[in-house]
């Protein structure tokens, strides 16, 4: 059948707050530095109260791990859907808006529940390392009933997030959407997202996984810690029975990409990060961007490494759309 759509998402929708603290902000209120956090709203309030006369906030985005891959496609000029739950609230508005501006399809558009809308606060540290506390609100009941089959039928890629990991509706709503895109001839991949996650719900994404994704994304620390090993190189082994590709960030060290036959090595681009939120992000949206239209690895590879480098320069988990066609116009020519 034709393809309607390159990726089909499923993930926490969060309107993002962003806002600047010192090393002494996160260890004065507690707060564990570069992982994500699950709080409660009161949590939240308390975060933002102590941070009121500190630091002012530098945007509000409709955010959440899978959103921002899936729009970044989008951005690239990919078709993207993304599958979520927000209630019906000003935060659930302002969401479903900004993601049909971006021009992504969601299953949002009609009716929904009375609730609140979830959010998270994104601290960026001068190291521009990122350290975040997530509300989910109504996000966490995100389940089986937010899937559209026809939907994922119609396209090339699902995109399971591994933070619905803590949530025993929303890791079943993952499971069931690679079980569909399974039964429908729909390649599969999946992030591991957060080493908060593998560390704390490594079982869950062994179930999220199931027999193999097509397609693995996470970072070094992320593999290391599902893996238990000491080295890239030792963590790609252990994941190769889980995937049939597989794409794992270095930071600055670039990235490690396997194929399913050959490993290759994509050099990251040398610049001066300010905000690193959203890096991840970027990557696998410019990378499911790329070898949905048909490119290999290293090319994928590149496209995402660059994407990374522009995003990283400035404040803020997205760049502009007009950002994404200048890095596609640069590395692929286009």
């Amino acid at each position: 059948m034709e393809k309607k759509y390159d990726v089909y998402a499923i993930g926490n929708a969060l309107v993002d707050t962003e806002i600047e603290v010192s090393d002494e902000f996160l260890a004065r209120m507690d707060l564990g530095k570069g992982l994500m956090t699950l709080v409660d709203e009161a949590r939240q309030r308390e975060l933002l109260d102590a941070l009121a006369g500190e630091a002012e906030p530098h945007n509000h985005t409709c955010g959440g791990s899978a959103c921002n891959t899936v729009v970044a496609t989008r951005y690239f000029g990919g078709r993207g859907y993304y599958a979520c739950k927000v209630a019906d609230d000003d935060t659930g508005t302002f969401f479903v808006d900004a993601l049909r501006a971006a021009g992504v399809d969601t299953n949002m558009d009609g009716d929904r529940e009375p609730g609140t809308s979830g959010k998270c606060l994104v601290m960026i540290t001068p190291d521009a390392e990122r350290t975040m506390n997530s509300f989910l609100g109504i996000s966490q009941f995100v389940g089986k009933g937010e899937l559209n089959e026809a939907a994922i039928a119609a396209s090339r890629y699902v995109y399971l997030e591994g933070y619905l990991v803590s949530s025993d509706s929303a890791r079943a709503a993952a499971v069931r959407l690679r079980e569909l895109a399974e039964q429908h001839g729909v390649r599969t991949s999946l992030t591991f997202s957060d080493p908060a996650m593998v560390q704390l719900f490594r079982d869950g994404l062994v179930e999220m996984l199931g027999t193999g994704v097509d397609l693995l994304f996470c970072n070094e620390a992320e593999a290391l810690g599902f893996t238990g090993t000491d080295s890239p190189q030792a963590a790609l082994e252990a994941l190769k029975p889980m995937c049939n590709g597989l794409a794992m960030t270095l930071g600055a060290r670039g990235a490690l990409l396997w194929d399913g036959e050959n490993t290759h090595h994509v050099e990251a681009e040398p610049v001066k990060p300010v905000d690193t939120n959203g890096a991840g992000d970027m990557f696998a949206g410019a990378f499911l961007y790329a070898i949905t239209q048909g490119h290999d690895f290293p090319t994928a590879g590149r496209l995402a490494s660059a994407a990374c480098a522009r995003l990283i320069r400035e404040f803020g988990p997205r760049l502009p759309a007009e950002a994404h066609l200048e890095v596609r116009r640069r590395v692929l020519g286009e």
